[in-house]
């Protein structure tokens, strides 16, 4: 699994002008949040909990996956 990097202002202005790029990123963090919140699961049952993050990390990840959505040119999702 790759280290977690922050997204750098240079990325973020590519971003917001290259469609594939946007796509490609968000991408890449959703398999990210993805692959911590399947860690975070299986360890939680040893550590005693964690079920208020991994709800948290479920709501961003479905927010995620709608951004890619769009991000392809398809509508928002009423």
């Amino acid at each position: 699994m790759t280290a977690f990097s922050p997204v750098t202002d240079a990325e973020l202005a590519l971003a917001r002008s290259d469609p594939a790029f946007r796509q490609k990123l968000l991408t890449q963090n959703l398999e990210l949040l993805l692959s911590r919140m399947q860690r975070m699961r299986s360890a939680a049952p040893a550590k005693g909990g964690g079920a208020k993050q991994l709800r948290e990390g479920v709501e961003l990840a479905v927010r995620l996956a709608e951004l890619i959505q769009n991000a392809g040119g398809r509508s928002p999702r009423i």
